[in-house]
């Protein structure tokens, strides 16, 4: 028996209407992850052992920035769309409803902190 009419299976909406575009929101994120994890492990490597004042410089530089940037983003949006799957799962009610207004709260607060953390280093003026 199937629980989806023609038009959603040409449409591309399973039953619940919202399901296969959180899987392509999902996939998307996990191929652009793929991506973003050895160039922002590469752009880390690359401040190990540095002073202070050299790793502000080394991140103030605009690849680094924003390598770092992006993978923080793309990660943490990944991070809330998981937990939201993990949790609708698992967790029922009100815990459910309080987890995902949790997780939803602190993923953007590492985005904004990250994003912060970036600028602040991008325009810090160095001491010379």
């Amino acid at each position: 028996m199937r629980y989806i009419t023609p038009r959603k299976a040409a449409a591309g909406l399973g039953s619940a209407r919202s399901g296969t575009a959180h899987h392509w929101q999902i996939t998307v994120s996990s191929v652009a992850l793929v991506i973003l994890t050895p160039l922002f492990l590469l752009t880390v490597g690359g401040a190990i052992g540095l002073s202070q004042a050299g790793v502000i410089a080394h991140f103030g530089r605009p690849f680094p920035g924003i390598i770092t940037g992006l993978f923080v983003i793309v990660g943490m949006i990944h991070f809330i769309k998981g937990t939201r799957i993990m949790l609708d799962d698992y967790v029922h009610g009100t815990a459910n409803r309080t987890g995902v207004i949790a997780m939803t709260i602190f993923g953007w607060a590492v985005i904004a902190a990250a994003v912060f953390a970036l600028a602040k280093m991008a325009f810090t003026i160095p001491v010379i």
